[in-house]
């Protein structure tokens, strides 16, 4: 005898009543730490923090600036088979590079120390470049353009404050055809780390310098755009700034005018 229509909806009804009561995924988190590239102590500081959460038991993947991303291979080759961290920047750094390796050992140990991944977060110079000459179609695929709206929506505000981030970090000593073009390599580095970071399995920390770290025009912002619900921008800072929804103040660091050689 065929059972009633009802008996065969309720096992589809017991397993939706199991599914609405499930609770939602936990979005991802995004942890974006600042640092002044030079200041020893705003290191420290980030180290501090980002110590306390992965042994409060965290475990988020690292994308760091300091590596391009034409050299993942090369940095999850040296991760493998590294002794340390001095190793692993060796194998893994940009031809050239002028990071100070040994203020960042210590983050690439601690990732070694927790078996964290490392991505490769960085546009290289020469793709910087092409963007500068040729826009930002030049150095990001087409689908990278288009899921971020690069040439269609590029907020004026933010546009406008990388422009004055640009004239300000070259003491104002740029021609002003320069300052758009550049201002927009900057942009495509903090949207391919934002991508980067979104592609991580799971929670993320970026490590990177303080305008990269930045919510309001940074990578936060790109973030955001993407969907990213639970984004967090941290600042290591020498003089208070904007865009980071905390910021940490360390000593100012003594250095030579950066301005000098450009005058």
């Amino acid at each position: 005898m065929p059972l009633p229509a009802r008996a065969h909806l309720l096992p589809l009804l017991l397993l939706l009543a199991a599914c609405a009561s499930r609770p939602p995924a936990k979005a991802p988190e995004y942890l974006l730490l600042g640092e002044v590239h030079d200041n020893p102590a705003a290191h420290d500081a980030r180290l501090e923090l980002l110590r306390g959460r992965i042994e409060s038991g965290w475990r988020p993947t690292l994308a760091m600036e300091q590596f391009d991303r034409e050299n993942q291979g090369e940095l999850d080759a040296a991760l493998r088979e590294c002794p340390d961290a001095a190793c692993v920047a060796k194998r893994a750094a940009p031809a050239k590079s002028g990071w100070q390796w040994p203020l960042y050992e210590p983050i690439i140990s601690l990732a070694m120390q927790y078996r964290l991944p490392i991505l490769a977060a960085n546009l290289s110079r020469a793709d910087a470049s092409r963007v500068v000459k040729s826009g930002f179609g030049a150095a990001l695929d087409g689908d990278l353009v288009e899921r971020y709206r690069l040439n269609q929506d590029l907020p004026a505000k933010l546009l406008a404050a990388q422009v004055e981030a640009v004239r300000d970090g070259h003491c104002g000593q740029l021609p002003e055809t320069l300052l758009l073009p550049m201002a927009k390599a900057q942009i495509a580095r903090d949207v391919l780390m934002a991508d980067t970071l979104r592609h991580a399995p799971g929670d993320a920390a970026l490590i990177a310098g303080n305008g990269h770290a930045r919510g309001d025009i940074g990578v936060g912002f790109w973030l955001r755009r993407a969907g990213a619900i639970r984004v967090r921008a941290v600042g290591f800072l020498e003089a208070p700034g904007p865009g980071f929804d905390h910021a940490s103040m360390v000593p100012r660091w003594p250095r030579p005018d950066p301005c000098a050689a450009l005058r």
